[in-house]
């Protein structure tokens, strides 16, 4: 399969992501109300969807210890330790509790017990890549203010350490990007960014100039009917899926963006893959910026 994948983005710290990741989020289980809870329905699918995204150039994995929990961690070290060329990114801040739900856990011996875990279940001795996960709110995908000083400091520690190769963040706004990179170098920021969710735009042309890689994730969420009304109309002509298209119309967007759509399907990956070769004409571009507007 050959596929541009959008290209990469090199960071200001020297690590380079593929713009078209994969999200592993999706291979987990679920378990009546728990979501993202157990093993996959199908672990010889999850196994080839892994390979598959690494068989078609894809550099970028996101992750993290408390998707199933541990299971997705568990997946990929089967499907591609020692990660070659790889790069892992995992996230810290949450935990899962008995009724499957995500409460914070960002006091510092929380955070190291975190990373402890991330190490055993990926079987690394250094985390490439670990993003702290501050915000929620009621949406559960949007920034919440406040200093971060004290849990990004901690894995601040732990990167001196040799524990952590590189940091990042997640669910943040400006400020706390500010506050994080006064204390340690970043080098991505995870946040909610689609056509129809555009607060970001700011922050995402900072990052940029700071070479700083702006990881968009939810590519299809919180859109109203008439917003997705316009990108299913746009995907129509195109011949292509929605997904597609939003995928695209992030990879158009800016040089930083890069994207981490997540599927347990083989056949779904190369859709989501084949999207960063979509050519979206001026007219589709111009009708989808006005979308968030």
């Amino acid at each position: 399969m050959t596929n541009t994948l959008g290209g990469t983005f090199a960071t200001a710290e020297g690590v380079s992501f593929t713009r078209s990741g994969y999200g592993a989020m999706q291979l987990a289980g679920s378990d009546g109300a728990r979501r993202v809870w157990g093993p996959p329905a199908d672990r010889g699918e999850a196994i080839r969807v892994l390979r598959a995204a690494v068989d078609a150039g894809v550099n970028h994995v996101d992750t993290a210890d408390f998707y199933g929990p541990h299971v997705t961690n568990e997946l990929i070290r089967e499907a591609l330790a020692p990660y070659d060329g790889v790069r892992i990114v995992t996230k810290v801040g949450s935990v899962r509790d008995a009724d499957g739900g995500w409460p914070a856990a960002r006091a510092p011996e929380q955070l190291r017990d975190q990373v402890e875990s991330n190490l055993r279940t990926l079987g690394v001795e250094a985390l490439d890549v670990v993003n702290l996960r501050v915000g929620g709110g009621p949406d559960g995908h949007s920034a919440v203010s406040g200093s971060i000083a004290e849990p990004f400091g901690a894995l601040a520690d732990l990167r001196e350490q040799g524990k952590i190769k590189h940091l990042g963040l997640s669910v943040v706004d400006g400020d706390q990007v500010a506050e994080a990179r006064s204390i340690a170098p970043l080098v991505t920021v995870q946040n909610w960014y689609n056509v129809a969710h555009r607060g970001d735009e700011g922050l995402i042309a900072v990052l940029g100039e700071q070479g700083i890689a702006y990881t968009a994730f939810w590519p299809l969420g919180g859109f109203s009917p008439l917003q997705s009304g316009v990108l299913d109309g746009v995907a129509q002509r195109l011949g292509a899926t929605t997904k597609a298209v939003a995928l695209s119309w992030l990879l158009h967007r800016a040089p930083n963006i890069v994207v981490i759509p997540g599927t347990s399907s083989v056949a779904h990956l190369r859709e989501n893959l084949a999207a960063a070769d979509l050519d979206l004409p001026a007219d589709a571009l111009a009708e989808l910026d006005r979308v968030g507007k």
